[in-house]
């Protein structure tokens, strides 16, 4: 039996429509005139389920320094490594990567070694061993970081949270 014209056409949307939905990208906008590793801006198209990592913290790197101090932790691009690291470990648990990763906050807190302001640099020599640094890694994301007065822990310098998306 034929279909009447009439029906043809709402039938072939529903079926086309869920297919056109799925080959959308995620859309990432640069910041203009600029080359610095993150995205002005991440377009997240329907339909794709998003993934919200609670915060990670970083992992002790010398546990014969006391538990409640920074060399416990290292510095701040050692601290930046273990929470990325951390965070692409749970992403490959889920079947993501990095590169899936659309939005990201991080939450610094400056102590007597920094005259008690960030080091943003010490975050950024962390941040670029993931994001930004080469042709291989160059999904950014939308990205904010903050100067904040503590963790729960004195030695801990970072605190990191993503949205990924899976694709």
């Amino acid at each position: 039996m034929a279909l009447s014209r009439s029906l043809r056409l709402p039938l072939l949307t529903a079926l086309l429509l869920p297919l056109a939905a799925q080959a959308a990208d995620v859309v990432r906008v640069p910041i203009p005139g600029s080359d610095f590793p993150i995205a002005a801006a991440v377009e997240v198209p329907a339909g794709k389920a998003t993934i919200y990592l609670s915060g990670k913290v970083p992992a002790v790197t010398n546990p014969a320094a006391p538990k409640d101090s920074v060399e416990a932790f290292g510095d701040m691009k050692t601290q930046t490594i273990s929470v990325l690291t951390q965070i692409q470990k749970q992403l490959e648990g889920m079947g993501l990567g990095m590169k899936d990763v659309v939005k990201m906050q991080a939450f610094l807190v400056g102590g007597p070694e920094t005259s008690g302001k960030m080091d943003f640099k010490g975050f950024m020599e962390g941040y670029t061993q993931f994001f930004g640094k080469d042709a291989k890694q160059m999904n950014l994301p939308a990205r904010s970081a903050f100067q904040i007065a503590a963790l729960g822990n004195p030695g801990m310098r970072i605190e990191i949270e993503v949205i990924a998306v899976r694709p």
